[in-house]
């Protein structure tokens, strides 16, 4: 059994179909890249397995349970966590009292200290407000706040973008190490080659429709698709 298996959901936003039964499934510690150009339907993908969307069709199934039509904080309660493209990052609070804060309804929530160990930079803005950060040192508190939830799968919506070059590079190495852990990962980004460095197994979307499902390899073999649906 999968640890998240999403079966021919069907997602709108008001009269707009957005998602035309799409399925995927993601194994226990496993990184599945969504790849696809944008509005092709990757993050509605991942907000309807948050549970921020409803699908109007189609099942969820996350460790065996039905999740679909749950509100986001019982789906979060059951390991479920999202790191979204917009961060939210509560910018009156500290990065400590971000950290904190996340925390408190967590069963097995890690020290703030396990969080800075790997967010080193981090550490160092401990007492600085969300909103005194910069865009990478957002992104980073992002991700740790998810982190502290000791979550078994966590989505990422496009954690790269917007980044400097050289905080891309560190992001991407913390997120290889966060992979090679052992931790569960549905990415969704547009940097499709670090995306690649980091899956066991990818899906593309065209226009919220399902086109590709398999290794990193086989997408990279295939230039001609590449091109057509990833613009690369």
């Amino acid at each position: 059994m999968s640890l998240l298996q999403v079966d021919a959901i069907n997602t709108y936003y008001g009269d707009a179909h957005a998602l035309f039964d799409v399925s995927l499934r993601v194994e226990e510690n496993e990184v599945v890249a969504l790849l696809g150009r944008n509005g092709a339907g990757k993050s509605t993908t991942l907000k309807t397995i948050m549970g921020v969307l409803a699908p109007e069709s189609g099942a969820i199934r996350f460790a065996g349970q039905s999740i679909q039509g749950l509100p986001p904080y019982k789906i979060a309660a059951l390991g479920v966590q999202l790191v979204p493209e917009e961060r939210r990052i509560i910018g009156g609070l500290t990065v400590d009292e971000n950290l904190t804060l996340a925390g408190l309804t967590a069963q097995n929530a890690w020290s703030n200290g396990r969080a800075y160990e790997m967010f080193p930079r981090l550490a160092e803005r401990r007492n600085n407000r969300g909103r005194d950060l910069s865009g990478g040192e957002q992104q980073m508190l992002a991700i740790a706040r998810a982190l502290v939830r000791e979550p078994r799968l966590i989505l990422l919506d496009e954690p790269f973008e917007g980044l400097a070059p050289l905080i891309m590079q560190d992001l991407i190495r913390v997120c290889r190490h966060i992979a090679e852990e052992g931790r569960t990962i549905l990415i969704v980004e547009q940097n499709v080659h670090a995306a690649l460095g980091l899956a066991h197994r990818c899906y593309v979307l065209n226009n919220g429709h399902t086109v590709f499902e398999g290794t990193p390899d086989a997408l990279r073999g295939d230039a001609e698709f590449m091109h057509k649906h990833l613009g690369v």
